[in-house]
């Protein structure tokens, strides 16, 4: 397994989920840590997001790993907060060597009924808010001659999905910037890529709402419905994936190993991947 001793990862959506997993598995690997996460819930959101108490237990975890760790409450889309924590994160730890721009919601509307509020925080966040993270680290990166980033995109970014088209959109729009900043950092030393998991066991998947949608016609169901709705659209028959499951490839693109790999889409999807044109 790769080492990142001596290496720092700037991880944003670090509260929950996928971004504390990947912080956890940074921090056990020996990196030092720049985390942030949102403070606030969204009313286009149909689930809670995450607060400063879980942004303090992922730091806890991290330097209970023996991680040295500096966190912020920061919002992705806002551009001051972001070029802070990596103004910050330097001046504590020196640079940073791999970007990893996770944080995103989702919420559930068909095109025809989406307020312009509901796909306005889709795109500042899930969109935008990876475009302004990479931004931030790109002048530091590029003039040390070094980095990794690597983008959440999601495995519905190679297709189509109904009820959920601002999310789909915005993480087509992911693949897009990943493949252009990967050209545009090519000779820097840089290396640019993204993540497509398929669903992953969080609370974005996790909540009424969501289960409501795969289980339209049914006023009432078991955690067992559930799984196994998911499960029939998945050629691995599992409903879904764990969030180590995507740490395991954010950090094999952020190693060593990866280092002439950029550009690219790297799918955990449970054979979604295999539908799609490659």
């Amino acid at each position: 397994m790769a080492s990142f001793e001596g290496r720092t990862a700037l991880i944003t959506g670090a509260g929950r989920g996928q971004g504390r997993s990947h912080a956890l598995r940074f921090a056990e690997r020996g990196a030092d840590l720049i985390l942030c996460d949102i403070d606030s819930d969204l009313d286009t959101v149909p689930y809670g997001l995450s607060r400063r108490s879980d942004l303090d237990e992922t730091v806890e975890l991290a330097e209970a790993a023996g991680a040295r760790v500096m966190a912020r409450v920061a919002d992705v889309r806002d551009t001051a907060a972001l070029d802070g924590l990596v103004a910050d994160g330097i001046d504590s730890f020196g640079k940073i060597d791999i970007a990893v721009a996770n944080a995103g919601i989702a919420g559930i509307s068909t095109v025809a009924e989406m307020s312009d509020e509901a796909w306005g925080n889709m795109i500042d966040i899930n969109l935008s808010g990876v475009f302004k993270t990479l931004r931030a680290v790109t002048p530091h990166m590029a003039g040390r001659g070094y980095g990794r980033m690597i983008a959440t995109s999601s495995i519905v970014a190679r297709q189509g999905s109904p009820n959920i088209g601002h999310y789909v959109a915005a993480k087509w729009g992911v693949l897009g910037l990943v493949k252009s900043l990967a050209l545009e950092m090519a000779e820097n030393g840089v290396t640019v890529n993204a993540v497509c998991p398929t669903s992953v066991d969080t609370a974005m998947i996790q909540n009424e709402a969501f289960r409501d949608l795969f289980l339209p016609d049914r006023d009432e169901y078991t955690l067992e419905d559930v799984e196994r709705a998911y499960t029939e659209l998945n050629p691995i028959p599992i409903p879904w994936v764990q969030p180590e499951d995507i740490s395991d490839a954010v950090l094999f693109l952020a190693s060593d190993e990866a280092r002439f790999i950029t550009g690219e889409a790297v799918p955990v999807a449970l054979g979604w991947n295999a539908r799609t044109a490659a």
